[in-house]
């Protein structure tokens, strides 16, 4: 054991890491990426080493924001230091990247170092690396899943609580902020929290933050829920199961998407608001995540079957994801299309998607018999309901219950991409056109984005405008038009004799 002099830095590294002098370092017999105990007369905590031989004298320790709130020391104090083993969960990492089976206490002890920041960023991806060699069997997902729900905050919403998820790789796609103001309108508990744009030009929770606010704590998410029965919230903002972003973050930089990861933390998320019901999106198309209907069927009977074992009634609905949902991509535009549905002028294939779904969801939960949630749905949304029930959660949320479509501001620097061809159009790829409203600034600029002209089998002259990028700044603005003109996200051809549903 040393003793060391505290030396702070405000920098938050969302680890337990400290840095000594190498000197240090070897006085006490640890290496880079070891653990130490750091400990004052009250409190102590356990940290992940890295060294420096310049800006960290000999005698002392240099603690960010991190350690340094949870020691509840200033600069100057003195700590004591001394080794700390590796965590028992690395072993079971090990075991899994030999391809062996995990237990559910062995999952339950990798999970909790996971949220407790014990691992260090090689043991995470590590563990990330088995599951995406060696996978998962339903076991293991299911232990998975109920780990990360038990080392978070779960909430109990009661009976009858509804939800929906997509699996994501679709433009536009906002269905969520339809259905979820049908449910609520029904009567029905929908507590949806959903996610920001990673690779997207938007998350359901960037679009829905135009509209309103979307960073609630767990005790506000439950006083909402007792007032208004739905919302629409980041779930980043809820300790729900804290572990998923972790490993997500491990996983982003490969882009690793291993499917038992994928299925437990697409449940996790609904086990832990408790949901009864579930409705699950998986779009399959050329340029979506699934390309093939086998893929799509199996990823289905598996949630079925995850859902089954978890105690939540699960469907699955296989859609169309060849082309992009509704006319908007990005925050604002997307939020206009939500609005103008609700107003009964939305996209034709954004409002039918989201009455299939809400359709499913009433059936599922018993809100109407089996044939008829469709028609449920549709009357609730014609009827002016669920619009309704939206400004009920956007006031709710701190937004404007008054707001309409024409009310939303879009980037006021636009240019439309035209088409050099006289005919159908053959096809809009997803990631393409996603690359170009993320060039132009989305998601983080909400009012960036593109507003397609143009759907699959329309007919189209040499001229014609096929979507216009819309910007904030002229130089983002030619960034998008550069890629836009080089990339072609839009095929247009010979006829399309159908389009598949």
């Amino acid at each position: 054991m040393i003793q060391a002099k505290v030396v702070l830095y405000a920098i938050e590294t969302g680890k337990p890491i400290v840095v000594l002098n190498e000197d240090d370092i070897k006085e006490i017999g640890c290496h880079i990426g070891d653990r130490v105990f750091i400990s004052t007369a009250e409190k102590s905590v356990t940290a992940i080493v890295d060294a420096t031989t310049s800006f960290v004298n000999a005698g002392e320790i240099a603690l960010f924001e991190d350690v340094s709130q949870s020691l509840g020391v200033n600069g100057g104090e003195t700590v004591s230091i001394k080794p700390a083993g590796r965590p028992k969960s690395v072993e079971f990492i090990k075991k899994k990247l030999d391809g062996q089976k995990l237990g559910s206490d062995e999952i339950r002890s990798i999970v909790q170092d996971i949220v407790d920041n014990n691992l260090s960023d090689i043991e995470l991806s590590s563990f990330v690396s088995g599951i995406y060699v060696n996978g998962y069997d339903m076991d293991e997902v299911v232990a998975m899943t109920n780990a990360m729900v038990e080392t978070g905050e779960p909430i109990d919403f009661g009976p009858e609580t509804v939800d929906k998820h997509c699996i994501g790789g679709v433009a536009g796609n906002r269905t969520t902020m339809i259905v979820v103001p049908i449910m609520g309108a029904a009567g029905l508990t929908c507590p949806k929290t959903s996610s920001r744009a990673i690779t997207s030009p938007a998350g359901t929770a960037d679009t829905m933050e135009v509209l309103a606010g979307v960073d609630f704590t767990t005790s506000e998410l439950k006083e909402l829920i007792s007032r208004v029965k739905c919302c629409i919230v980041w779930g980043g903002s809820v300790n729900l199961a804290p572990a998923d972003d972790k490993i997500i973050g491990a996983e982003y930089p490969l882009s690793l998407d291993p499917e038992g990861q994928v299925l437990a933390s697409v449940m996790a998320k609904k086990k832990s608001v408790d949901a009864d019901y579930l409705v699950i999106d998986i779009p399959v198309g050329k340029s979506a995540k699934i390309a093939e209907m086998s893929n799509a069927n199996e990823l289905a009977r598996k949630f079925i079957e995850l859902g089954k074992r978890l105690g939540i009634a699960t469907e699955c609905l296989i859609t169309d994801g060849s082309s992009p949902i509704g006319r908007g991509i990005g925050p604002a535009l997307e939020s206009r299309d939500v609005l103008l549905a609700l107003e009964g002028k939305g996209p034709i294939d954004l409002v039918n998607k989201s009455l299939d779904l809400a359709g499913c969801l009433f059936e599922l939960s018993g809100k109407s018999h089996p044939g008829e949630g469709r028609r449920l749905a549709e009357s609730i949304l014609s009827s002016g309901k669920a619009r309704e029930k939206m400004m009920e959660i956007i006031e709710a949320q701190g937004g404007n219950p008054k707001v309409r479509a024409a009310d939303i501001a879009v980037g006021d620097k636009t240019y439309g991409i035209q088409s050099d061809l006289k005919g159908h159009v053959k096809f809009i790829d997803n990631k393409l056109i996603s690359k170009v409203a993320r060039a132009a600034g989305a998601p983080k600029d909400k009012e960036a984005g593109v507003y397609l002209h143009a759907d699959v089998g329309d007919l189209v002259k040499k001229g014609d405008t096929l979507f216009t990028i819309y910007s904030k700044t002229e130089g983002k603005l030619s960034d998008a038009i550069a890629i836009a003109e080089k990339i072609r996200p839009i095929i247009v051809g010979g006829v399309v004799l159908d389009k598949i549903v």
